[in-house]
């Protein structure tokens, strides 16, 4: 099987794949559009991505409560004002970490953005709300 050249080595098709399916994370890329282009299929997912979810707005897979966090988010990557920002939440009861992340090409250019989702009820939860506050109001 041919190899895809990564920055850091290289990995055949069915290795990447493997490694998206077995970690017990979300990965959902968002292209420069918000458009969902990928999303990690693994049965580890809190929220279900399906086929039919690719090619959709990032806001219509995200519930009416969220989408106006979403969409500041999403402005302030696209402009250059923040390149992550790292979200505790309860989902069912659990701690789960959101996080987004601004990518760009080598040449600086915004390709879009990676959301990173997972459960963290084994991490310590002690003063998440207040670091979700710092989290907004600081933009690095």
């Amino acid at each position: 099987m041919e190899k895809i050249p990564l920055h850091g080595g290289e990995l055949t098709l069915d290795e990447l794949n493997a490694i998206f399916t077995t970690i017990p994370v979300e990965f959902d890329f968002i292209d420069q559009n918000d458009i969902i282009r990928w999303s990690s299929a693994n049965r580890h997912r809190l929220f279900k991505r399906t086929d039919a979810d690719l090619g959709k707005h990032v806001l219509d897979v995200h519930p009416g409560h969220s989408q106006g966090r979403v969409k500041q988010v999403l402005h302030e990557m696209h402009s250059g004002d923040r390149s992550s920002i790292k979200l505790l939440i309860h989902y069912h009861q659990q701690p789960v970490s959101i996080a987004f992340y601004a990518l760009h090409n080598d040449q600086g250019d915004y390709l879009g953005c990676v959301e990173v989702t997972q459960p963290v009820s084994d991490f310590q939860e002690h003063g998440s709300i207040w670091r979700n506050i710092k989290q907004v109001f600081h933009k690095k």
